[in-house]
Formats: C-alpha cells, structure tokens, sequence
C-alpha cells in the first residue's frame, strides 16, 4: 500500500517479501494502459475494429465465448469487456494487436524492474500443462477451452491425457496444483508488489496517459463486475474504488486506487494477493479485512486532517461521504464515536 501526497502525510507499506507475485487478470491494467497508450500517441483508433479468431478463445470470465470467430469487434468494446468482465479473450485480442513486445517494452519503460513477462492468457495454458508432454503444443484452443469442463485436480489431468491421445501415466505422477506451482515458479506474468504500485501511483498521477484515456480507464475499474467480495466489501458503499481482481489456482489478487481523483495529492495505491489460500473464500476474507482496515485508517486520518487544515467541523459533503453523524451545534468539533473505537 502506498499513500500519495506531500512528504508529511504520503507513506508506504510493503509486506510482499520483495519477490514476485503472479498477478493473474491483474495484467489486464497494465495492457489496457498500452492499448490506450498507442490511441493517445495515434498508433490505433479505439474505433478500429479487430476480428475474433478461433486461436483467440480463452476460458474464464465475460461472454466473448458465446461468440463466433469472424465477428468484429471495437478497441473500445474489447477494453470494456477485459477491464469490467475480466474476459481473457477480449484481452488476448488487444495484446495481439498491440504485441507481445511492445506490451513488455512499454511495462518496462513504466516501471522499470520488478515485472516479469506478460503473455497472452491463452498461452498460461500452454506453459503450465506444456511441461507435462510436448504435444500439448499441438491441443488447439477449442480443445483446451474442453478442459476447464472437467474438474479441477485429477480429473482434468485424465482429461488432459485423454485429449493428447496418451495413458496418464505419460503425464508424470504431479498434481494439478504442482503442475501450476511449478508454471508460477517461472515468473511470467508477475510482478513484485512495489512495481505494480509504481505504475498504478503513475496512473494515478496522470504520467501515462492523457486526461481523456486516464479517466477512461478508471472508469472502467471504478466498474469491474468481479471485485465485489474483495477489499471493495471492506470499504464504506461510497468510497472510490478503482480496481482490478485476478484470480487463478491457488492464487487470487486485488489491485487498485483508492480515491484516484486525488491523484499525486493523496490517492492511495493498494496491490494485494494471496496463494495457498485453500478455498478462495479465506482469501476473500482476508481481503475484506484489508478493506476494512483501509476504512478504518483513513476514516481516522482523514477526519482529523479535514479538521485541522479547514479549522472547523467537517463540511457536509465530507460526513455523507463517510456516513458522519451531524456535527454538534455548539463547541469543538470533535470525532464520533466510531472513529475513536477504530469502527468504520
């Protein structure tokens, strides 16, 4: 987590190990950011129209499953559905159009170290099942789309060999969850937490993109369709929230901008994740926690801030953001009795 602002109240706090985390989804941010990148310097128009082929199928979120290759779709539509929906396929799309290169050159260039390679989602797949036969390579997308029919642990490894046209046996004795251990050994698509602040905290302060594709890509985390039982769940129902959530075996994180209007004068950066949770509801719930530990820090902050620099009783936009009771009639202000408490 990271506070921006004047040097008195900015801050940071990293419990990430300094290692890499696999980010999942969360690598939808930062190609959006290339996307609208290359609109802003006239590379590509957001009206400019791609057509959907059958190598760009990938399981998850969203609907673009539903549809057939052939059909076309906008920059723009494709955006919205990667950023709000999380669907892959509509990711995958935009990194072909984009490239692989340019997308890693450009995170380099904003980041500087601590992002490992992003590829296409489709190609996690690929990589992670790849080490277990080599004619994995040959599977096309519709028959790895056929996997995720089966249940995960040993009932996709059957269906695995079953599509290869091979025993079981020939795919070694290791479970799903060590074939993925082993892939997010590789660190492809992960990043340590700081790097991926770095490039939010430039979001935020309006170094990456113009004011029109900035506010274009906030609004579409403000309104992600995946991140309601994470740290979202934490926050007061008004607090400006811009996000995105990645999940995957095992793994799961929640990335975002916590008033991002106030960009370099006081947004906060949150880049969370977990792994080796067990069932995805313990992460949830210790993202909730987080959530409403952020609450309950700048509830208390804030107000006492609002106070001091204004010299009076909290401004009546300010309590309805955060749901303050009326302020006294008469004397010093001072704060309810939740805030004391810590209770947000």
């Amino acid at each position: 987590m990271r506070r921006l602002g004047p040097p008195d109240e900015a801050g940071e706090l990293d419990l990430g190990d300094g290692r890499a985390w696999y980010l999942s989804s969360t690598i939808k941010v930062p190609v959006a950011i290339a996307v609208l990148e290359a609109a802003d310097a006239g590379d590509l128009s957001l009206d400019e129209e791609l057509e959907l082929a059958a190598g760009d199928f990938v399981d998850g979120a969203g609907d673009m499953l539903q549809h057939a290759p052939g059909e076309r779709f906008s920059i723009a539509a494709l955006l919205e559905k990667s950023l709000r929906d999380s669907d892959s396929t509509a990711t995958d799309m935009l990194i072909r159009r984009i490239g692989e290169e340019r997308l890693n050159a450009r995170v380099a260039a904003w980041t500087g170290e601590g992002f490992g390679r992003i590829t296409p989602i489709r190609q996690v797949r690929y990589d992670a099942y790849g080490a277990l036969h080599p004619k994995v390579a040959d599977l096309d997308s519709m028959q790895m789309l056929a996997l995720r029919q089966a249940k995960a642990g040993e009932p996709r490894l059957q269906a695995l060999a079953d599509a290869l046209g091979v025993p079981r046996a020939e795919l070694g004795d290791a479970t799903l969850e060590q074939v993925f251990e082993d892939y997010y050994a590789r660190g492809l698509n992960s990043a340590t937490l700081p790097a991926y602040g770095r490039l939010l905290a430039r979001l935020a302060g309006g170094e990456l993109l113009s004011p029109r594709s900035t506010d274009l890509l906030l609004g579409h985390m403000r309104a992600i369709n995946t991140g309601s039982r994470r740290i979202q769940a934490g926050l007061p129902p008004d607090a400006d929230f811009a996000q995105k959530t990645g999940t995957q075996l095992q793994r799961a994180c929640n990335v975002g901008l916590l008033d991002p209007g106030l960009g370099r004068d006081g947004a906060t950066v949150v880049v969370a994740c977990a792994e080796r949770f067990g069932e995805l509801e313990q992460a949830e719930q210790a993202f909730q926690a987080l959530g409403r530990a952020l609450a309950d820090t700048l509830t208390v902050r804030d107000w006492h801030a609002r106070k001091r620099i204004r010299g009076g009783c909290m401004p009546r936009r300010d309590r309805r953001y955060w749901r303050l009771p009326a302020q006294p009639r008469r004397g010093r202000c001072r704060p309810p009795h939740f805030l004391r408490y810590g209770y947000a």
